[in-house]
């Protein structure tokens, strides 16, 4: 019998090796495009994902300021916090397809394992770029505010939606163009192409959190802008601040319509 979807991301949850952990994300993903997935889902989601074994998790307020300048040292804290994000990214892209998934339906379903992939092939990146400053991930202490993030969230898929694409991805479409051209006045040109990379998808990703979340409200007869302010009044724990990147904001369907009000 073949093993169904939410097995699949079940497994890759639990995977906290790092390396593994990709690779088997990406293997999901391939086997679901092929039809070697059922599409049912049998199996709950975990509280939380497993992580490499000897990361130091810290909550936010306890993590070590990063410096801004070009050392080397400061080049490492940048990129380890990158490589954490987009590790994180995967589990989170996992969580949304096998939680949610079997009451959202298939394009649902395909567009977030397309998130998924995505967020794997941007880890990967990133891990490489660290190695050739003689870092890896591990190495630095990391946070766990993004993963509260879906902690908080787990009950409701149009919470889901509302913060973590539509606030946590959107951020980073807002704050990635100045670190790109920070990178990039380093000298540091393949890291540049990493980042633009991730900026180009990241748009998609927000793009998928918004068009999901208005057929969500749709269904529940509820105005998409007003219901995205009250979930994100009542869910995120942090403040909207400016500067916005409103065109690529724009271009992944939330309008200034959206997040001037409350930020």
């Amino acid at each position: 019998m073949r093993s169904d979807l939410s097995q699949a991301i079940r497994a890759a949850l639990l995977t906290g090796d790092k390396r593994a952990k990709v690779m088997r994300t990406r293997a999901l993903v391939r086997a679901w495009r092929r039809g070697e997935l059922s599409s049912g889902f049998s199996v709950a989601m975990p509280d939380a994902p497993n992580w490499p074994e000897g990361l130091v998790v810290l909550p936010p307020a306890q993590m070590p300021k990063r410096g801004k300048g070009g050392s080397e040292r400061n080049r490492i804290a940048l990129w380890h916090s990158l490589a954490h994000i987009e590790f994180v990214a995967i589990d989170l892209a996992l969580d949304i397809v096998g939680r949610f998934g079997a009451d959202m339906g298939r394009a649902f379903v395909a567009d977030f394992l397309g998130v998924v992939a995505e967020e794997a092939m941007h880890f990967a990146l990133i891990e490489r770029h660290l190695a050739t400053m003689g870092a890896q991930y591990g190495d630095l202490p990391v946070h766990d505010g993004l993963w509260q993030s879906a902690s908080d969230t787990a009950h409701d898929v149009g919470a889901r939606l509302a913060i973590v694409p539509m606030v946590l991805e959107a951020r980073g479409l807002d704050v990635t163009p100045a670190t790109l051209e920070r990178v990039r006045n380093l000298g540091d040109s393949r890291g540049a192409m990493i980042l633009q990379r991730i900026l180009d998808d990241e748009i998609r990703h927000v793009r998928a959190g918004s068009t999901h979340f208005a057929a969500y409200c749709a269904k529940k007869g509820r105005n998409p802008p007003d219901h995205w302010k009250m979930l994100v009044k009542s869910h995120f724990r942090g403040r909207l601040r400016p500067p916005f990147n409103d065109s690529a904001r724009l271009a992944a369907g939330l309008s200034r319509e959206f997040y001037s009000a409350i930020a």
